[in-house]
Order: structure tokens, then C-alpha cells, then sequence
């Protein structure tokens, strides 16, 4: 059976990094961006990071700018904006696209392991992408491709995809997920 343990990714040097250097952790891994409407969502994985690390837990951020190219600058320009806005700690690696023919094969991999998991429909912008979504492509529900910035996949610690929680999802319930795991 593939784990996330068999792909290797570039951490924001380009250097090759191989996620079996994460075995034994529960992850939640994210696609990113620095002006989404998402972005304050950066305060909430650091406060989960922070939380729960000494446990064996971590954060695996990628920043993507496929969404309203939502992610620019290099991939320096957005570890430092993170940093000073954000303070996050959790590893943050290269750029990448998490969708199409140039997407990364770990996001293929994980979007194939958990398909789309719905809108929390109270959330203010479920809606918005809902309507822009559905006017781009009908069937855009039935299809397991990402569909925004900040959708995370969390891995259990034998490096299974246990789950998906779309950008509209309550922290809390991430949160339960995480603690179940650990």
C-alpha cells in the first residue's frame, strides 16, 4: 500500500526532502496562500502546532498560487511574510501546483486517497466558491482535484490519508481529528 512515505518534496531551498523523515507523526499537510481570505487561517494551524507538536504532531505547509494567484513572490519572500505576520514555526516547503498536468505527484496522491469533502455551507465564503465553482464546471463535487487554498489532508502515523477538510472547515473539527490520531 503507498503512504505519503514514498514521495520526496523540496523544502523552500530546493532541497530533496523524503517524508519518511516524518514516520511515526500524525500530519496535516496544506496548500497555502498569502492573500486569500483563508490567510488568517495561518494564526489557527500555528496555535494547533503549537499545541500538539511535543506529541508527535506537525504541519506541512506548500504554498500554491493556482487560486486567483493568490501565493506570489518566492518561496523566501513567503516563508518571511508568514513569519513576521503569522509566526508560524511549522515547516514550510517549495511552491508547488496541486492540480493539473504539472501538479505535484504527492497532492495527485493525496486528492486520489480523499476526494473533495464538501462546503461547510455556514462558513461565509462556502457560497462564493460554491456559485464561482459550479458555474466553471457543473460537476466540480464529483471530481477528488483540490478546489481552494487551505485544503488539508491529515495523515495518520503510518503515513495513511485518513482524512480531507476543505477551506471552510471548523478548525474544532481538525482539531478533534488531530487529537484522535495522536
Amino acid at each position: 500500500m503507498k503512504t505519503i512515505y514514498d514521495f520526496s518534496v523540496k523544502d523552500r531551498k530546493g532541497n530533496s526532502v523524503s517524508l519518511k523523515e516524518y514516520a511515526n507523526e500524525v500530519i496535516l499537510i496544506v496548500n497555502t496562500a498569502t492573500k486569500c481570505g483563508f490567510t488568517p487561517q495561518y494564526d489557527e494551524l500555528e496555535k494547533l502546532y503549537e499545541k500538539y507538536h511535543s506529541q508527535g504532531f506537525t504541519i506541512l505547509d506548500f504554498p500554491c498560487n493556482q487560486f486567483g494567484q493568490q501565493a506570489p513572490g518566492t518561496d523566501e519572500s513567503i516563508h518571511e511574510f508568514c513569519k513576521l505576520n503569522f509566526g508560524t514555526e511549522f515547516p514550510r516547503y517549495k511552491k508547488v501546483k496541486v492540480n493539473g498536468e504539472d501538479a505535484d505527484p504527492l497532492f495527485l496522491f493525496l486528492q486520489n486517497e480523499k476526494g473533495f469533502a464538501g462546503w461547510d455551507m455556514e462558513h461565509p465564503i462556502a457560497s462564493i466558491l460554491d456559485d464561482m465553482l459550479s458555474k466553471a464546471d457543473a460537476d466540480y463535487k464529483q471530481k477528488p482535484d483540490i478546489k481552494w487554498n487551505f485544503t488539508k489532508f491529515l495523515i495518520n502515523k503510518k503515513g495513511q490519508v485518513v482524512a480531507r477538510f476543505e477551506p471552510t472547515e471548523k478548525i474544532e473539527n481538525i482539531e478533534k481529528a488531530i487529537e484522535e490520531l495522536l
